[in-house]
């Protein structure tokens, strides 16, 4: 095996093995696990395994490296964030491979979203700092009292983030953090560790001081006590988590019990409105891509279609049109990073049909190469007596349902206990604009998919979906303090 620096390695990689970054060195511990690409069910490296140890070590050297990292100059930061999007841009190609090799993903989600985004990211951030650090001075009501606020960061930041957008979901766990003069513990997913390694890697080739940034992974079965560990420890002052809804209420009510404020960006049942006036062509398009980009292991995914009866039957040929020129049968079958990603959308599905509803397009029986390809598949007819009328999928498939009206498509889109994303389609903006205001979501795009996420806009949840915002001046905000300081003339 051999290896050339910051760029990893070149050959032997299945005997590779990533290592944690604590304060600055790589750290290999005893216990490993195995990364398997899901694209062909090999091992391609293996993972150090942090144990509950290695995680406190994590938080303290992030503590100790704070003092000082909170007193750096914004132009200090600005221009480390300028030089950090510069080498990811450079080192594009290397860190898009390692994203395919651990996720699965086709070459448009990698270098056509995840790493241009991520780079977009942390050129925002840089441009942000300095006016989003400054405080204020306030008019105090009592005559002879004046006053300063000054906004301050929290301290050590944990962030956990997920496999499916390692890049897009890893940097902003923990860039905005570091903008704002906070250092961090970055707990990466057992699915994509490299990508997580490629993140601290990026940060301290460009010269993030050792100890700002941490970045721990361990097997499944430690998950747990390492994360308890870390939310409780007196150093971690918040917590941000994105990932499912099932875990960040855990998260959340752990930090609850610590009193330390969490921001949480959770799972998503998006539907898609075609309304009478759309652009059936285009939203036929936006439905396909937004259900089934990467494999539909998107929480911005489109779950529902919500089409207006009287162009129903036009708008299921244009989306039947649409499928199978993106994802038609002369291309290999979707990639889902686990055997259980598949397994699961069977078992909703087949309840589904079994329950009554249809097919429009797709064969949920149909034999793929390995258990964790799965092709698109779109019902009808689901109702709330069925699992997929309310349960995020996650994976390759969608309902449509036929609606009578705004109101109607508007209460089925608030008929979920999530609220992340959104999509309207037609050609009236008043009406898209009427509409969105209605939907219970984070964000509502017009005419284009679910999926969309640019690091100058505010991006979170309501009601089970999450709280807190990531992105632009929003996301720095997360990670500040106010401090109000008086004086008397």
């Amino acid at each position: 095996m051999s290896s050339n620096g910051t760029n990893g390695v070149t050959d032997g990689a299945s005997e590779y093995v990533i290592p944690l970054q604590i304060d600055g060195n790589d750290v290999k511990t005893k216990d490993t696990f195995n990364v398997v690409n899901p694209a062909t069910g090999k091992v391609i490296w293996k993972c150090s395994s942090a144990s509950k140890d290695d995680a406190i070590k994590a938080a303290e050297a992030a503590q100790a490296a704070f003092p000082t990292w909170a007193k750096t100059k914004p132009s200090e930061r600005r221009d480390l964030f300028l030089r950090a999007a510069d080498i990811l841009e450079h080192r594009g190609e290397e860190l898009g491979q390692y994203m395919k090799d651990e996720t699965g993903a086709l070459p448009a989600v990698v270098g056509g979203f995840n790493i241009p985004t991520s780079v977009e990211m942390l050129r925002d951030v840089a441009g942000r700092i300095v006016t989003a650090i400054a405080g204020s001075v306030p008019i105090c009501g009592q005559e002879g009292t004046s006053a300063i606020l000054y906004k301050e960061p929290y301290g050590v930041v944990l962030g956990i983030a997920p496999w499916n957008a390692p890049y897009i979901l890893g940097f902003r766990a923990v860039a905005y953090a570091l903008a704002a003069g906070n250092t961090a513990v970055l707990k990466s997913p057992e699915l994509s560790p490299r990508c997580y390694w490629a993140i601290g890697s990026v940060f301290k080739e460009a010269g993030l001081p050792d100890g700002c940034l941490n970045i721990i992974a361990h097997r499944t079965e430690d998950a747990g006590e390492i994360t308890n560990a870390l939310i409780e420890h007196p150093a971690v002052k918040k917590v941000n988590f994105t990932g499912s809804t099932a875990i960040g209420s855990i998260i959340a009510a752990t930090a609850g019990k610590n009193l330390k404020p969490c921001l949480m960006e959770l799972g998503g049942k998006a539907s898609a409105i075609v309304l009478p006036d759309a652009d059936l062509k285009r939203a036929a398009k936006g439905c396909a891509l937004g259900a089934f980009m990467h494999s539909g292991q998107v929480c911005m995914s489109t779950e529902r279609i919500l089409v207006h009866s009287s162009i129903a039957s036009s708008f299921c040929t244009e989306l039947k049109a649409a499928i199978n020129e993106i994802y038609g049968p002369e291309s290999p079958a979707p990639v889902l990073v686990t055997s259980r990603g598949v397994a699961k959308n069977h078992k909703l599905l087949s309840q589904a049909l079994s329950r009554g509803a249809k097919t429009v397009t797709g064969d949920i029986d149909a034999k793929e190469s390995s258990d964790t390809r799965m092709r698109p598949v779109v019902v009808e007819g689901v109702d709330r007596n069925m699992d997929l009328y309310y349960e995020e999928s996650f994976g390759p498939s969608v309902t449509l349902r036929i609606i009578e009206s705004e109101e109607e498509a508007i209460e089925i889109a608030n008929d979920t206990e999530y609220g992340l994303s959104g999509a309207v389609f037609t050609e009236n903006l008043a009406t898209g604009l009427r509409v969105a205001k209605q939907i219970e979501s984070g964000a509502v795009h017009i005419n284009s998919m679910t999926v969309h996420d640019e690091p100058n806009l505010p991006h979170g949840g309501t009601k089970k979906s999450g709280f807190g915002r990531f992105n632009a001046h929003s996301g720095l905000e997360e990670f500040l303090r106010v401090k109000t300081v008086t004086w008397q003339d």
